[in-house]
């Protein structure tokens, strides 16, 4: 939004998405910690079986942001549904014990 008394024009953020970064990272899982500052996001790649599971990516958010993030990802859902159908979760899937080094969150 620019502002009329102010003769700068609107600034502009062109965002690189590099090769690499593009093709991704799958993870099944995320893991949601906070401190007062700040929330954790550790995004893991659970495969059944195995005894271990792999942090794949970790995000850290301020508070504002994570709010900022919960508000576009609800909105995102919301418009992934009214084009291609309700998503159904299947509530059993959650309920399986974990051992993380911190502050056990959800997904």
């Amino acid at each position: 939004m620019s502002n009329p008394t102010n003769n700068n024009p609107e600034q502009q953020i062109n965002i690189e998405l590099t090769e690499e970064m593009a093709e991704g990272t799958y993870a099944n899982l995320v893991m949601i910690a906070h401190s007062q500052s700040e929330f954790f996001l550790d995004f893991v790649r659970l495969v059944p079986g195995a005894p271990k599971a792999k942090v794949q990516s970790r995000i850290i958010l301020t508070p504002d942001h994570a709010k900022r993030l919960l508000h576009t990802l609800k909105d995102s859902v919301d418009k992934y549904e009214a084009s291609m159908g309700k998503i159904s979760v299947q509530e059993e899937a959650n309920q399986f014990p974990l051992n993380f080094g911190g502050t056990v969150g959800e997904a």
